[in-house]
């Protein structure tokens, strides 16, 4: 079942996604930017290249992996970007004697088993 439509995101993401539009040369990879990080919000229990394209409308797992593979654009501005973006958020800035940590490492098991996972790492 596809769970994201283009026309479906709420708008609180698109503007979270245009701060990050300089950063990006073409249209085209701004277009994916969206459609990877959708898929990796999304409610999906696998954040893989193949089910995110699945799950998303108007998504092909070649233009994704084009994306996370070829297309020209750098991983360390995009980490500076949302280094500046978190510092200028009231929830998210670092104050004094206090430090966020964001760790993407994994997610909390509930039940007996997790779909395609093996150890954990939390």
């Amino acid at each position: 079942m596809r769970e994201t439509k283009s026309t479906a995101v709420p708008p609180c993401f698109e503007r979270w996604c245009k701060r990050f539009d300089d950063v990006f040369k073409t249209l085209a990879q701004r277009k994916e930017f969206r459609h990877y990080l959708g898929g990796l919000l999304g409610e999906s229990q696998r954040k893989n290249l193949s089910q995110i394209a699945q799950d998303t409308i108007d998504v092909s797992y070649h233009s994704l992996r084009h994306f996370l593979v070829r297309a020209k654009w750098s991983v360390t501005d995009i980490n500076e970007r949302r280094l500046q973006i978190m510092e200028k958020t009231r929830q998210t800035r670092i104050a004094s004697g206090f430090s966020l940590i964001v760790d993407d490492s994994g997610q909390r098991k509930s039940g007996n088993f997790t779909a395609g996972v093996g150890g954990q790492y939390i």
